[in-house]
């Protein structure tokens, strides 16, 4: 078996392993579908109004809700990030860790750390969180559907939209064959084969990795939308919304953004009553922005000197995340690099996935670890006043000197589902381009504590059952060697304590990880309504997972890509009826 310490890197990268040139977006070569998408620079003054809707993030909803919207409007979306096309990091699922392990202003992925000390990442780049996760697509549980209240009929015909544009059905390897046996040995069952669909028991989803390890973003989907209606300003960051308060409500008229060059440009709508300023930045971006456009509680705007525009004491508040946690798998036996293919949805609560492998490439094992490195103070292993010169290249050449045996084996996944644990995002400057703060309280609920055990007892039966030990050709391990290995590794800065391989709750607390399904900020009936409109100001609305009070099903990428299509659509026909349909 791998060193601890080779093991302890893998582990810590496993964030990485799960959901894109380093210090870089890669080139601005635009394929010729895509004539509509420019640098933020390029924006004149005879340009920058005039818009029936300006879409504020060409993330995971707001490129297929500007695809939508562009059928019959002018439609401007600003993107802070640079593309993904282009981008080998990005696009190719053999180099996907090293953007999310790229710390530099222009990587595709911006960390963060929660007031919780787990490491985090969100999406800089056009596509948003599909351009960086794991590519995992599998719909929503119907029961959430009806909660928010969504039109099924509309649902079921935007759903089709996204995946006969960007999902495929995966390779499934070896090691997906063996866990999903194993969860169906653990009692997961029954087994539903390959399904887009949320089904209690063991079941094969999409992805939106094609058969050659090419990424499919939702920035594909902007190829949908009409070139002539349709502008897409990349390095384009939204400082704020602007607002004209002369009338009896506060009303949306444009946006300030800063270009490539740091140049501030204004862009704004045109005087049509229905015309929108459409937040789609995400759970993060949406509720930091519209605190620094003067939408939150008072006292917290007033104390950064931000004029309020509308008093709101629940903007960034409701903010949850599903906590993760992870069994190492040692395998003997080489494995091909699978991310998420199966997932066992369970009536515990608990949703079980795996990954295995890695990539091998010289990039890969050698390239600056971003925040993994312990040249920039995160790595927990090195004491702060032990950074010294040496420790930290000692660090580095323990990097490169990794054997190939840490790279091969996997993880069994338990992560639980719409945690009743939530936290709040708060400012810390008034710099868009800097992360707020924000905290999850994980397992401050013990409903949540108690399904993570169970879902670990879960995993425990999954990585102990005759399939996986056949596969890896290992002999069959105590549950407590198996958390031994598991919590020794550098995963989060939370401290460790000594009884983790002994309590199954304070294995939960101390080895908890995020797998990105992050959510709220913005939620229905206290920031905004049922049609997304932000509450107490005309002319504003909000579509995107900021708005959720939980995470739709095992993975919510394709639901929020869903959405971006469903809330184009929905404003089309309710803005024009019949002439809306496209």
């Amino acid at each position: 078996m791998a060193s601890i310490g080779a093991l302890k890197f893998f582990l810590y990268l496993l964030p990485c392993l799960l959901n894109y040139l380093p210090h870089s977006q890669g080139k601005q070569n635009w394929n010729g579908e895509y004539p509509f998408i420019r640098r933020g620079s390029s924006l004149g003054r005879s340009d920058n109004g005039g818009y029936d809707y300006i879409i504020v993030g060409g993330g995971t909803a707001g490129c297929p809700l500007a695809a939508t919207l562009s059928k019959k409007f002018k439609v401007l979306v600003l993107e802070r990030g640079g593309v993904p096309f282009n981008n080998p990091n990005v696009t190719f699922l053999r180099n996907f860790h090293i953007t999310l392990a790229d710390t530099s202003p222009t990587s595709a992925s911006q960390y963060f750390i929660s007031t919780d000390g787990v490491l985090n990442a969100r999406g800089r780049v056009l596509g948003g969180g599909s351009s960086i996760n794991a590519g995992f697509y599998t719909r929503a549980n119907p029961r959430f559907i009806r909660k928010v209240g969504w039109d099924t009929k509309l649902v079921n015909e935007s759903y089709p939209w996204v995946e006969k544009q960007v999902v495929h059905r995966p390779k499934f390897s070896h090691w997906q064959r063996a866990v999903r046996d194993g969860l169906l040995d653990a009692g997961v069952s029954p087994f539903n084969g390959f399904t887009y669909d949320h089904k209690y028991g063991t079941k094969v989803g999409g992805t939106i990795f094609d058969r050659f390890g090419r990424r499919h973003t939702a920035a594909e989907l902007l190829a949908s939308g009409n070139p002539k209606k349709l502008t897409v300003l990349v390095h384009a960051t939204v400082q704020k919304i602007v607002f004209d308060t002369t009338g009896k409500k506060p009303k949306a008229i444009g946006v300030i953004f800063k270009d490539e060059n740091g140049k501030q440009h204004q862009a704004f709508l045109g005087p049509g009553r229905k015309s929108e300023v459409i937040v789609s930045s995400g759970a993060i971006g949406t509720p930091q922005l519209l605190l620094l456009s003067g939408i939150g509680p008072r006292e917290e705007l007033q104390k950064f000197n931000i004029p309020v525009v509308l008093h709101n004491e629940f903007v960034g508040k409701g903010m949850a995340d599903n906590p993760m946690n992870t069994i190492f798998v040692p395998s003997k036996r080489p494995v091909q690099q699978s991310l998420i293919e199966t997932v066992g949805i369970t009536n515990l609560g608990v949703y079980i996935e795996t990954s295995c492998g890695f990539g091998q490439s010289k990039d890969s094992i050698h390239c600056h670890h971003g925040i993994l490195s312990a040249e920039i103070g995160q790595l927990s292993t090195i004491p702060p006043k032990q950074r010294s010169r040496e420790a930290v290249e000692a660090f580095v050449k323990s990097k490169k000197d990794i054997p190939i045996e840490a790279f091969r084996g996997g993880f069994i996944l338990s992560k639980v589902a719409s945690p009743w644990s939530t936290g709040e995002l708060r400012l810390i400057d008034t710099n868009v381009e800097e992360n707020p703060a924000v905290t999850f309280n994980y397992f401050s609920h013990p409903h949540d504590l108690k399904r993570c055990v169970e879902g670990i007892r879960l995993a425990i039966k999954v990585v102990q059952s005759q399939h996986v030990t056949n596969y890896t050709m290992c002999d069959r391990q105590s549950a407590e060697k198996m958390l031994n290995i598991s919590v020794q590794a550098n995963i989060n800065l939370i401290p460790k304590h000594p009884n983790d391989t002994k309590s199954l709750e304070q294995f939960c607390r101390d080895s908890v990880i995020t797998i990105w399904h992050y959510h709220g900020g913005c939620h229905v009936g206290k920031v905004v309504n049922s049609e997304y409109k932000v509450l107490g100001v005309d002319r504003l609305r909000v579509v995107d997972g900021s708005t959720f009070s939980e995470s739709p099903g095992t993975n919510p990428q394709a639901t929020v890509m869903m959405m971006g299509r469903y809330m184009g659509l929905k404003i089309l026909r309710d803005r024009l009826g019949k002439l809306g349909d496209i």
